[in-house]
């Protein structure tokens, strides 16, 4: 099939298939988020064109937030879909970096294709291009080698035969899963070649479920058999496995207190009789309380970032660690016993060695107990006030008023503490995304649009702060231009206001983050943004609320109206700056030891978990 290497990749795009977790198939490339130029237009834009009624392009109003938004829909469609971006050479090309980053971070599937520079080099220096004096081989697409799991440069049609079964592997690999790079050099992407037509025969990507080591597993049994007080923790791998219900069903048959990372957060109904609560700096006390008394720990599919391990002094110093990962560099982690493989496999390989083994019924007990305790300060947290709404109630009206398949989202700020820490799922499916992998301000709007063409079983409600709005709001008129439907809850708190609470909070002056606090050469009041009217302005539907009842009410009225227009709807409530949901955890920064901080954090620091205890 004589085709320019950008129709080859187009047809190829499209000839890939997924199969979902209950078993369905759709496509695994369902849509490209496109912003033309030079460096793309008429080679893989015309590719596009032709294909247009078979893989739907999807117009970017900034190259991060459309990439960002291809991550916000790898994350809804549970990694089983992955969103492409591409945009032209230079500024466009380096803008998709950071998205780039969060894919890299949450382990998610993300397909860039950036414009690159003429491999001929004929018409050198073009437009955009930037010159490395001493390697002319060298392009700002270079810079997505940090953040890629796979890189390459097309220099030649006849690469993609060796290189899309790479990018298909990468892509859909529990364990390698991450973005992938491919720079599509302008005059290579419109030359011809004779491809093979086998390279465009459709392919159904399954699920691997790799099984794990006999052995490792006979170990991990031993382990948790001699546990008095164990404990469960589900990450995203579990959601990504499709093995929530059998990490449950585990559970409940063994006695063993459950609790969560952020990217495994709602996998478990709130009213489950074993669930703790979710683990970390921005979790519950309950499961931190019980983290702290546990003698093993079963993990399962999880980073153990330090919001979850709360910089690794959320365990006793003699706990042991039995890590369950699809990738090895997860499993051996702080010295845990590693079982490497799918979370689903492993857990079935695990079940028959451990049919009479049952927790102590009062470890279960005091579970329970924790959890209730942190149940009643959540209501005491959520319970109506007058004046401006706190983050907690907001989240409480958000969670009271979302059905069991809707889905909601935040990033950055304070909103991931009141998320993690206080939603209440319904459900036992995974219908929250909250970015702290990389904590990308901005990625709260341009993800959940990705997030809404994934989704279309239940609506996305976004939370955020003004300064998340502020950072990247383009893709507001994407969703409405588009029709996508979508809420926004805005919080106006004046500011930075977790980067100030983190910055007094350690004895440091209070300075550029909250407006009061920032230099401004005006000597009035300087102005001030009306979020509402620019969300107006960007083709939303606009709302605004000073008080919980108000709000109530707007976020009600939002969610009809989205729905009906199928364009977003945006609400903008003012919110107390200063007042959070506290799990009692540490997280290690680093304190001058001149501010008033320095002493706790030298008090905590020798607590840390430098390396698990080793199974006896």
């Amino acid at each position: 099939m004589r085709l320019t290497t950008a129709q080859a990749l187009v047809a190829w795009l499209v000839a890939q298939r997924s199969e979902t977790l209950d078993g369905g198939e759709v496509p695994l490339f369902p849509a490209v988020f496109a912003i033309f130029g030079h460096g793309n237009v008429l080679g893989l834009g015309s590719a596009l064109e032709e294909r247009r009624d078979v893989i739907p392009v999807w117009r970017g109003h900034t190259e991060e937030g459309m990439a960002l938004a291809a991550v916000g829909l790898a994350k809804a469609a549970n990694r089983r879909q992955v969103g492409v971006a591409t945009s032209s050479i230079g500024p466009g090309a380096l803008n998709m970096v950071t998205a780039a980053g969060v894919a890299h971070a949450n382990r998610l599937p993300l397909l860039l294709l950036p414009g690159d520079t003429f491999v001929s080099r004929a018409p050198d220096p073009v437009l955009q291009q930037v010159e490395h004096f001493g390697d002319p081989t060298a392009t700002v697409n270079d810079a997505f080698r940090a953040v890629s799991r796979y890189f390459d440069r097309i220099t030649r049609p006849e690469q993609l035969l060796s290189t899309l079964p790479q990018v298909a592997r990468v892509l859909t690999d529990p364990a390698d899963a991450g973005p992938v790079t491919l720079a599509l050099p302008q005059d290579v992407q419109a030359e011809t070649y004779d491809y093979p037509e086998e390279l465009f025969w459709p392919v159904v990507h399954r699920i691997p479920r790799p099984r794990p080591d006999r052995d490792s597993v006979a170990e991990a049994a031993a382990v948790l058999r001699r546990a008095q007080q164990p404990l469960l923790l589900l990450g995203g791998g579990v959601r990504y496995s499709g093995a929530g219900e059998k990490a449950l069903e585990f559970a409940q048959r063994h006695g063993i207190p459950v609790t969560e990372t952020t990217a495994g957060r709602t996998l478990v109904p709130h009213d489950h009789s074993l669930y703790a609560g979710p683990l970390g700096i921005t979790g519950a006390a309950s499961a931190n309380t019980l983290a702290a008394q546990a003698d093993v720990v079963l993990a399962v599919g999880t980073r153990l970032q330090d919001f979850t391990t709360a910089s690794w002094t959320v365990f006793s110093p003699d706990v042991q660690l039995v890590h369950i990962n699809a990738a090895r560099f997860d499993a051996v982690k702080h010295g845990a016993l590693a079982v490497v493989g799918d979370a689903a496999a492993t857990l079935d390989d695990l079940a028959p060695q451990l049919t009479d083994w049952v927790v102590p019924s009062e470890w279960t007990t005091r579970s329970l107990a924790a959890r209730a305790d942190w149940d009643a300060h959540i209501d005491k947290l959520r319970a109506p006030t007058i004046g401006a709404p706190t983050y907690a109630q907001l989240v409480g009206v958000v969670n009271e008023l979302s059905g069991p398949t809707d889905y909601v989202m935040t990033a950055s700020g304070g909103l991931p503490g009141e998320l993690i820490g206080g939603w209440r799922a319904t459900g036992g499916q995974p219908t929250m995304d909250v970015e702290y992998g990389f904590s990308c301000m901005g990625y709260e709007l341009a993800g959940a649009w990705g997030a809404s063409m994934a989704h279309s079983h239940g609506l996305v409600t976004t939370m955020l702060g003004d300064g998340s709005y502020l950072m990247l709001n383009s893709e507001l008129f994407s969703a409405a231009f588009a029709g996508h439907p979508m809420v926004a809850v805005v919080c106006d708190n004046d500011g930075y206001a977790v980067i100030a609470r983190l910055q007094e909070g350690q004895g440091a002056a209070p300075y550029n983050n909250f407006y009061a606090n920032c230099r401004t050469n005006h000597s009035v009041p300087p102005p001030r943004v009306d979020f509402a009217m620019h969300a107006y302005a960007m083709g939303c539907l606009a709302f605004t609320a000073t008080d919980l009842k108000q709000f109530r009410e707007a976020y009600a009225r939002a969610r009809t109206a989205t729905t009906m227009e199928r364009r977003p709807a945006v609400v903008v409530v003012r919110t107390q700056p200063a007042a959070w949901t506290e799990a009692g955890a540490w997280w290690e920064v680093g304190v001058p030891e001149h501010l008033s901080g320095r002493e706790a954090y030298d008090a905590t620091k020798p607590g840390q978990l430098r390396y698990a205890r080793p199974p006896s």
